[in-house]
């Protein structure tokens, strides 16, 4: 009876150990979430994004979308404030535009294939308007989550990619 009593003391200890432990990261993890993925993509939760043709698609996180946001903060923002494209403003980061590029850029891997291989928007030829993300420079990892802000402020930010937002 002893032992019944100790080891439902011991199991009650270490769920609230366990719990405290795990809700204690929760803040610390909503901290690293940037507003703007919340406030103006409504992104609270993991969202699956198409990754090619067939439709396969992969989640991504809303931690994951603040380090892209991250990212695209610190490489592309120079020329693509809020989506427009400052060197040709006839091809913006808008969903539209991205569909219509050939290849399409509108699903995960293909503007992953754009980002580490730049082409023209006709696809015919290297372009130098955008830096040339090779892996040396940024992981895979790090190019998905960039890709997938892109996507996602490219689906549900307003104004994105237009010249007067």
């Amino acid at each position: 009876m002893l032992y019944r009593l100790f080891a439902r003391y011991l199991f009650l200890v270490l769920l609230i150990v366990l719990l405290v432990d795990r809700s204690s990261t929760l803040p610390a993890q909503a901290a690293n979430i940037d507003a703007y993925i919340g406030r103006y993509l409504h992104v609270t939760e993991p969202i699956a994004l198409e990754l090619d043709e067939q439709g396969n698609t992969r989640l991504f996180s809303p931690l994951e979308l603040s380090a892209g946001k991250k990212l695209f903060e610190t490489n592309c923002i120079n020329c693509h404030v809020g989506g427009a494209t400052l060197p040709d403003p006839q091809v913006s980061l808008a969903l539209e535009t991205l569909k219509g590029a050939n290849p399409r850029r509108d699903r995960l891997n293909s503007l992953v294939d754009f980002m580490r291989q730049p082409m023209t928007y006709d696809g015919t030829q290297e372009t130098y308007w955008c830096r040339k993300l090779t892996p040396d420079f940024l992981s895979q990892q790090q190019v998905e989550r960039l890709a997938a802000f892109v996507l996602t402020a490219a689906k549900k930010a307003p104004g994105w990619g237009q010249e007067d937002f």
